[in-house]
């Protein structure tokens, strides 16, 4: 730190220790004669893009920076945080350009967006599990494709199916490859609570699978009286 003539002040190498209220004072009365915040930052560094897709109606994207700049930084984008004009079957990507502002500089990250690459539904809905009367190694499954997939009839989904006996730690998983919203469980144990999960995928296995619904559970049939 260095006083210089003139009401000046230098830091030199500063550091964020530095921020704060600086005041210049009259050496004999000890007036205030100025008040100066300083507020200490760095330039912003490559925004961070993240972009998803429930459907094939929108892309959502979100971007952040990883270091705080602690400066008041603002962003421009091509897009807003949603991209809505979709092409249906295009193969060209769309591109996201995102550049960060401070007073200290900018920043700028370039993304190229596939919508085929990047697609994951939400889960599966309204997942039941059912006993099937008479059959008491079987049970019915059945659910609702998630809400927000739009047009399931020209976008079919497929699925996956876990399953757990109560008490097993592990699980079996089968792929359906189907539009088709329910399934029938075999060899069940009689006396046994199942517990079941769906996720769902594109059927033309774009993008990922969705993350696994929530659970649902019961028991195969049993005549009354016993098992």
């Amino acid at each position: 730190m260095e006083a210089r003539e003139g009401g000046q002040l230098v830091l030199r190498n500063a550091s964020m220790a530095d921020g704060g209220e600086y005041t210049c004072r009259d050496a004999t009365t000890g007036q205030i004669l100025q008040r100066v915040h300083l507020k200490l930052g760095y330039p912003p560094d490559k925004p961070v893009i993240r972009c998803r897709s429930v459907s094939y109606a929108a892309i959502n994207c979100t971007w952040h920076l990883e270091r705080d700049p602690r400066l008041d930084t603002h962003f421009v984008s091509t897009y807003s945080c949603s991209i809505t004009n979709i092409q249906l079957f295009s193969t060209d990507p769309y591109m996201l350009n995102v550049t960060a502002v401070n007073p200290l500089g900018t920043a700028t990250s370039l993304s190229f967006i596939f919508l085929d690459q990047i697609i994951k539904p939400e889960p599966p809905e309204d997942v039941n599990i059912s006993p099937i009367i008479k059959e008491r190694k079987k049970l019915l499954l059945t659910w609702k494709p998630p809400s927000s997939w739009l047009l399931p009839e020209y976008f079919p989904l497929k699925y996956s199916v876990r399953y757990s006996a109560d008490g097993h730690n592990s699980s079996r998983q089968m792929i359906r490859t189907t539009e088709e919203t329910s399934f029938t469980l075999t060899g069940i144990r009689p006396g046994v609570i199942y517990r079941v999960q769906v996720a769902a995928k594109d059927a033309l296995d774009n993008g990922k699978y969705s993350d696994w619904s929530l659970p649902a559970s019961g028991m195969a049939w049993a005549p009354e009286g016993g098992i």
